[in-house]
């Protein structure tokens, strides 16, 4: 019966703990910075690379020097309508440059990051930016990318990309990122 409850207790712990993942400083441009107000590498990999770079944003992507770079490979973000985890067609060649990358680098590893816009519940979102993550990487292993290479994981509406409750910080936070590692 003891090691019941505390088998108990620890899973509470762990999920209490993996709930809380990430880092515990916020970048310099989290709060409006260089980065134009969102929260620039997220703290914990993240990237806005891609965003401003043709596709839809309005800042400038970082170099991390982390991933591949070259004309399409440079895009590391893809944009979703509202409540929707349909692809939408202007990322098809984006997600075939990557997937032909990750087919060709068998060593090179992504995580994809789903996130929503603050409107829906928590749960709700998290489940949302979980779909948005899954189409990626199912567009992207059928590209060729390797089932082992692709993580997915999915912040809702916890990490934005940029603070407000306008359309656009809307549009901005419906998002899946390419993380490379």
């Amino acid at each position: 019966m003891k090691v019941n409850k505390l088998l108990s207790v620890m899973a509470i712990a762990s999920v209490a703990l993996a709930a809380c993942g990430g880092s515990d400083t916020l970048p310099d441009d989290a709060f409006g910075g260089p980065g134009g107000g969102g929260f620039g590498n997220g703290g914990a990999g993240a990237s806005t690379s891609g965003v401003g770079s043709g596709n839809d944003g309005g800042f400038q992507p970082l170099d991390d020097g982390v991933g591949p770079s070259g004309d399409l490979l440079d895009d590391l973000v893809v944009y979703f309508e509202f409540d929707s985890s349909e692809i939408r067609s202007d990322f098809n060649a984006m997600l075939a440059a990557h997937g032909r990358y990750l087919a060709s680098n068998p060593n090179a590893n992504v995580r994809l990051e789903g996130h929503a816009d603050e409107r829906g519940s928590r749960e709700y979102n998290i489940g949302l930016g979980e779909r948005r993550a899954q189409s990626v990487r199912q567009i992207l292993l059928l590209q060729g990318a390797s089932a082992t290479q692709l993580s997915t994981v999915s912040y809702g509406e916890e990490r934005p990309a940029v603070f407000g409750s306008d359309e656009e910080s809307y549009r901005l936070n419906r998002r899946v990122e390419l993380v490379y590692r």
